[in-house]
């Protein structure tokens, strides 16, 4: 799947057959911003539109804007597990955190966009 960026935001992409229309959500973020178009590029336009307006609400109303993927989020592992990862880190004189990024960076490493 293919996804929208803009400021900050990443937003799905996604078909209705029985409506024959694009639509898709921001991701990563609690609240709902959807949009829709009958094109890529409207699609695209009102993406761009439902952030913006989204970004001028938060201002207006003096609230801070969720963003997508803030770069933090809890993990439920089996306490063994956690255990075996925190001892593994601390011989490595790393952190769990670092250990934890290094292992996804590994498997997602086959893609062709790797942060």
């Amino acid at each position: 799947m293919k996804y929208l960026e803009y400021r900050g935001f990443t937003g799905s992409i996604e078909y209705s057959p029985e409506d024959d229309l694009l639509f898709g959500k921001i991701l990563g973020i609690q609240g709902l911003i959807s949009y829709e178009g009958v094109t890529g590029k409207l699609l695209e336009e009102d993406f761009k539109t439902s952030i913006d307006e989204y970004l001028a609400i938060c201002k207006e109303q003096g609230k801070a804007p969720e963003k997508s993927f803030k770069g933090s989020f809890n993990v439920r592992i089996p306490a063994e597990l956690h255990q075996r990862a925190a001892l593994k880190a601390m011989e490595e004189k790393s952190s769990l955190n670092n250990l934890v990024s290094e292992a996804i960076r590994s498997h997602l490493s086959k893609e062709k966009d790797v942060v």
